[in-house]
């Protein structure tokens, strides 16, 4: 039985709903044909930003901004990179090229090849998201992608210091002070000062997500990311106080968050919810989080455990936070979630800021069929085959025409017939006698 979650927080007024959709194809159409002038154009209109020495920032213009940058939050940018780094160069390690012999003569093999170019969108028009830099940017690096250009929007028409700071630090080749619909545009159209990118990767706001949509299939993407999603899978042994605190931890992302709890006892369920309402009025954030917790806020009690997983799973959350007595229980109870933060000490804070796995992860329950961003996103996994051996060669001829025929490829058939003709001395009669013996 669902329990009620009303906190009195009222619903700011966004405006009439905008046709994105529209939106974006305006834009993406307008930068297709008039390249920087266009991108100029959106950038002055939706940004209120239009730079004299234009978007790129120099190498000498990137060594000024992060001179300006605190040094502690340097010193963190250093650390939470270095977590990043080991844990993609891990999932690398794994991603082993390899050649068999499947019979004797006939080779098969892998290799997994870095995308040539990829362009990273870093957000910033609500908060300046300095850690999807080392998400989007250092993965890619990790991953052996030779040209990373990355672009963030200006903010409140200031430089981002800080993710200029970690956008260079985590290894981006290019930096762009370009935001919205109009930088995702550019890097994967390219124009006459943006060099035309293969993918795109990174996280944004609906018209962002909305141009990686329309022009996926030009470029390739990383995933089609909506509002962050946070749900919490609580037993009676859990604190409500902590899941009142990490739902709202999500809730602030912004005014259409999904943040629900799951729980097996209902003092847990009402417990948190009398927490959210006496914490939403302190916290500076509680426009925002106030409104996704109305909105879409849901506390959910079940009759036990395994119902919990069960209906989590029907969930699919991009994050999946386990307060039970056993968390571990949910690595082999749980099949889809983007990602799963096991046990009290472990909040989704921290994959979202600090602890080294990716935060750009599957929403509206695409976790059904698919992971997040990861080092093999920026990886093309390629496969080669040589036949060394005549008479292995012949007999895959034969196999091949065999099964060319079953289908009515006739042309493919005849591949098979030439090298079974040629190594085997098979007799076929389209094969002409002036043609090889």
């Amino acid at each position: 039985m669902p329990l009620t979650v009303p906190p009195p927080i009222l619903t700011p007024d966004f405006g009439p709903k905008a046709d994105v959709p529209s939106i974006v194809k305006g834009v993406i159409d307008d930068i297709r044909q008039n390249g920087d002038a266009a991108v100029k154009k959106y950038s002055q209109q939706f940004d209120k930003w239009d730079p004299k020495a234009g978007f790129k920032l120099s190498q000498e213009k990137v060594d000024e901004i992060i001179s300006q940058v605190d040094p502690q939050i340097i010193s963190d940018i250093k650390e939470v990179q270095a977590n990043v780094r080991k844990f993609a160069q891990a999932q690398k390690d794994h991603l082993q090229d390899f050649e068999i012999e499947m019979s004797p003569g006939v080779h098969l093999g892998q290799r997994n090849i870095p995308i040539a170019s990829v362009g990273a969108y870093i957000p910033g028009g609500r908060y300046p998201l300095l850690a999807s830099a080392h998400m989007t940017i250092l993965t890619a690096k990790v991953a052996g992608v030779p040209n990373v250009v990355a672009c963030t929007p200006p903010i409140a028409g200031q430089i981002p210091a800080n993710t200029v700071a970690a956008m260079h630090m985590a290894g981006a080749d290019h930096i762009y002070l370009l935001g919205g619909v109009q930088a995702v545009a550019a890097m994967a159209l390219g124009t006459e000062t943006i060099d035309v990118c293969d993918f795109i990767a990174g996280p944004g706001n609906a018209f962002v997500a909305e141009a990686k949509k329309q022009l996926f299939g030009n470029i390739g993407i990383d995933l089609l990311a909506g509002p962050t999603e946070v749900l919490i899978v609580a037993d009676e042994k859990a604190d409500p106080y902590m899941c009142a605190v990490d739902l709202l931890s999500q809730a602030e992302h912004g005014p259409d968050t999904p943040a629900v709890l799951i729980t097996n006892s209902e003092q847990v369920g009402r417990e948190t919810i009398q927490h959210i309402e006496n914490l939403l009025p302190n916290l500076s954030t509680r426009e925002l989080a106030g409104t996704s917790w109305k909105n879409f806020g849901e506390v959910i009690l079940v009759r036990d455990l395994p119902s919990a997983y069960a209906l989590a799973d029907q969930y699919a959350s991009e994050h999946v936070q386990i307060l039970t007595e056993n968390p571990r229980e949910a690595l082999t109870a749980m099949k889809n979630y983007g990602s799963l933060f096991l046990g009290a000490n472990t909040c989704v804070s921290y994959g979202d800021k600090c602890i080294g796995t990716n935060h750009v992860l599957p929403t509206r329950k695409a976790a059904k069929y698919t992971g997040g961003l990861w080092v093999g996103k920026y990886l093309k996994t390629c496969t080669y085959q040589e036949v060394t051996d005549d008479q292995a060669s012949g007999r895959l001829g034969e196999l091949c025409a065999r099964s060319a025929r079953a289908e009515n490829f006739e042309g493919h058939a005849r591949s098979g017939d030439l090298r079974a003709h040629m190594l085997l001395g098979r007799k076929y009669d389209w094969i002409e006698e002036s043609k090889p013996s």
